[in-house]
């Protein structure tokens, strides 16, 4: 009956769509960690929601904070997915003030 059929093609898009949340948490949670390991002092992770990371540091550590935060994206895709085609862009972006983060 359509009913079904509507009721399996609502389930397989549920299920479709909790493996790629689940395997995006993941890789977030698999960046976070390794990033925390490679900021230098004084440089703390001050907020993180969905796509955005946010490390806060001095002005002369920027350049080597973007270089973490891109490097630890490489280890987290590495880490979940080994050796891969797929790129996962994570794009750093040094700022004065977070209203100015995009």
């Amino acid at each position: 009956s359509a009913s079904a059929h509507s009721a399996a093609r609502d389930r397989g898009r549920f299920t479709r769509n909790f493996v790629v949340q689940g395997t995006a948490a993941e890789w977030a949670l698999a960046l976070l960690a390794v990033l925390r390991g490679l900021l230098p002092e004084p440089a703390r992770l001050v907020f993180f929601q969905h796509d955005e990371v946010m490390v806060h540091c001095p002005l002369e550590q920027a350049d080597e904070v973007m270089a973490a935060v891109s490097s630890a994206a490489a280890e987290a895709s590495r880490l979940l997915f080994g050796q891969t085609p797929v790129r996962f862009p994570m794009e750093a972006v040094a700022v004065t003030s977070y209203a100015d983060a995009k």
